[in-house]
């Protein structure tokens, strides 16, 4: 997930025309493991030691490298930085333990020019801690007003803020498409049903095949029967001139072509 609140902060001093790149990482504060967070005394709950130190990453600004001219210009903010608990996470994320507390490290690194710049590592980079950044990694919020910020202020929490319809978006109904997982869970196996999208499921995939079918082996009699005028002759309620003759079904064999 996206780490909520952002990081942002706000750079000068830099040279304008040198190029700089910022990163982050994250440390332990604690070798401490978290159980909840007690409202009556304003503080977490000890649960034990701390779980084994999860692989340390770091996460480079998008627009990394840029002109000091740039990073100056406005506030940075490392909006695209994730967070997971996956050990065996692939995709570059930040992994962390969850129900323990973290520092994050803001690091500027000076891109220096010179062919030997290995000489120099140690010079070309600043290292910035705020002490109120630190935070407990949770995979759910254990106060009700930062779930609240999140819906209001969050850009994805969508699902849990109410939504208006677009221009020209068709309006469902509200209570439907929230009752439906129930009416889902309660249904009782085996049986059918009708999706609101108008789709079925269960077995009446199966009767609906197989009603189909026994509609398309009967259908020319059926026809024949319900175009049938009292004289027994096929009437298709088509325009026609007067020197066409009606079709007569009389005499005619199932399964075989009039000559």
């Amino acid at each position: 997930r996206r780490m909520f609140p952002t990081f942002q902060v706000k750079l000068f001093g830099m040279d304008p025309m040198a190029d700089y790149m910022l990163l982050m990482d994250f440390v332990p504060v604690d070798d401490k493991r978290y159980r909840r967070y007690a409202f009556h005394s304003s503080s977490w709950l000890v649960a034990g030691k701390a779980d084994p130190a999860t692989p340390g990453r770091v996460h480079y600004h998008p627009d990394s490298p840029a002109k000091g001219a740039q990073w100056m210009k406005q506030i940075v903010s490392f909006d695209k930085l994730k967070l997971t608990n996956n050990l065996l996470d692939d995709n570059g994320h930040i992994i962390l333990n969850s129900m323990h507390r973290y520092q994050p490290r803001f690091h500027v690194v000076y891109v220096d020019p010179r062919k030997d710049s290995e000489k120099y590592a140690e010079e070309n980079f600043k290292t910035f801690v705020f002490e109120e950044t630190r935070f407990t990694a949770v995979t759910a919020y254990q106060n009700h007003r930062v779930r609240a910020c999140q819906v209001a202020k969050g850009p994805f929490p969508r699902g849990f803020s109410p939504r208006k319809p677009l221009e020209g978006q068709r309006q469902e109904h509200p209570g439907a498409w929230l009752m439906w997982p129930v009416f889902q869970r309660l249904r009782a196996p085996g049986k059918s049903h009708q999706l609101p999208s108008g789709r079925w499921t269960g077995s009446a995939v199966a009767r609906k095949k197989k009603k189909k079918a026994e509609t398309s082996r009967n259908a020319p009699e059926t026809a024949v029967e319900l175009l049938r005028d009292a004289g027994g002759c096929v009437n298709l309620g088509l325009p026609c001139s007067a020197e066409c003759q009606p079709f007569n079904t009389q005499g005619l064999v199932a399964g075989r072509t009039p000559g």
